[in-house]
């Protein structure tokens, strides 16, 4: 399988659909956030309603974690992301037809979550080695690009009208079904394997244990779950932040400023596919060090110019960052216990560290604290940890 993968050319394709999937299907995920947030407002439902909105969506991905990376696993898997974008599209259709967008979303998480580990276990069977990076990095961009777009189209619709934003959802989801047809129907990892719930659930408390006991995943999913947890933070930070200290009100601006992140994350993935491999892995962590600090100075600042040039910059420290680790990880879980299985605990993780960090900044909220200094004090924590990884890792190899 490795000599046939290592002879097709990186662009082949099942990586151009695999590229245009996520696409459609990640600008779909952006728009509707801003979209519900939207609605949500409008139908008058109370403040803390939009943080609860989010948490609901990761957890889907929580309860779901010890079972969708086996199913990536077990089936083919661009037949798993053409099912998974399927709920998805079920998901905003039930919202477009006014039922609760609590119970839509939540729909629209469970796909998410069969999705994930399926998208990125998919990469290590139509590319290997240290090709893997430039992968990663190609879908990052696409990502990224369809983070751009999403969330300045679904805040702008969102504030002109919103059957017409959900509608404009629904479409991306379904492009993406359409274009999952596309990617070549390649042989299931594991496919004998039973479906007993309780065997799965053990199966991946197993496989959870020996992706922490190995020196060099561990490095990859806490560094990983520390970069999206913060992401998640930032951007509600943003939306509190905008209206306090650049005094606009509304989501366009905060959906703006998220994009500027986008298009850095953009450079960032790509000088980390020109630059770092799977056995420099490490030069990534001067950019994890930057990016909290990087917040700090986003925090302290009060110029809306100023504030979109920050961003973008740390945006491009955070596809330094975390390209890499995504890689590492892959091409350890491909050869140690499957992709799927692989990734999916990495959303366990990584969804695990959302959760919390939007509970410390709900607390934060609520204790009344100003929303640049918890700013400055996110920046501040997530550097000192970054940096306790690192030294960390460095001492576990010496």
């Amino acid at each position: 399988m490795s000599g046939t993968v290592e002879a097709q050319p990186l662009l082949n394709r099942g990586m151009k659909a695999v590229l245009l999937s996520q696409f459609f299907s990640a600008f779909a995920d952006n728009a509707l956030i801003f979209t519900i947030l939207t609605q949500l407002k409008t139908e008058s439902y109370p403040a803390w309603s939009l943080p609860v909105l989010q948490i609901v969506f990761v957890l889907t991905y929580i309860v779901l974690a010890p079972f969708v990376g086996q199913i990536a696993d077990r089936f083919p898997k661009g037949r798993v992301m053409l099912f998974a974008n399927g709920i998805r599209l079920l998901g905003v259709f039930s919202i477009c037809i006014d039922m609760n967008p609590f119970l839509g979303y939540t729909l629209v998480g469970v796909g998410a979550a069969a999705y994930s580990p399926a998208k990125y276990g998919i990469l290590s069977e139509l590319t290997s080695g240290e090709r893997l990076v430039k992968a990663n990095g190609m879908v990052e961009a696409s990502t990224i690009i369809a983070i751009l777009l999403g969330t300045v189209t679904g805040s702008f619709l969102s504030d002109y009208n919103l059957l017409l934003a959900l509608g404009l959802c629904a479409l991306m989801y379904a492009l993406a079904v359409a274009i999952n047809f596309y990617i070549p129907r390649l042989a299931a990892v594991r496919k004998g394997a039973g479906w007993n719930p309780k065997v799965m659930l053990m199966d991946f408390i197993d496989v959870t244990s020996t992706l922490w006991r190995n020196q060099e995943t561990r490095f990859s999913l806490v560094g990983s779950s520390m970069f999206w947890g913060a992401g998640m933070a930032m951007r509600f930070l943003l939306i509190a932040w905008v209206p306090v200290v650049l005094g606009i009100e509304g989501n366009t601006t905060p959906a703006l400023l998220n994009a500027m992140v986008a298009i850095g994350v953009i450079g960032g993935a790509g000088l980390a596919a020109r630059f770092i491999t799977l056995k420099t892995v490490r030069r990534c962590m001067p950019a994890g060090i930057m990016i909290g600090l990087v917040v700090i100075i986003f925090a302290i600042q009060q110029s809306l110019w100023h504030s979109y040039l920050i961003m973008i910059t740390l945006g491009v420290f955070g596809g330094l960052f975390v390209v890499p680790l995504n890689a590492l990880l892959q091409e350890h879980g491909k050869h140690e216990m499957g992709a799927g299985k692989a990734v999916a605990v990495q959303n366990f993780a990584e969804n695990s560290a959302m959760l919390l960090m939007l509970a410390l900044y709900s607390i934060s909220m609520m204790l009344g604290i100003s929303v640049v200094a918890i700013g400055v004090g996110f920046g501040v924590l997530f550097s000192l940890a970054i940096g306790g990884l690192w030294i960390w890792d460095l001492l576990r190899k010496s």
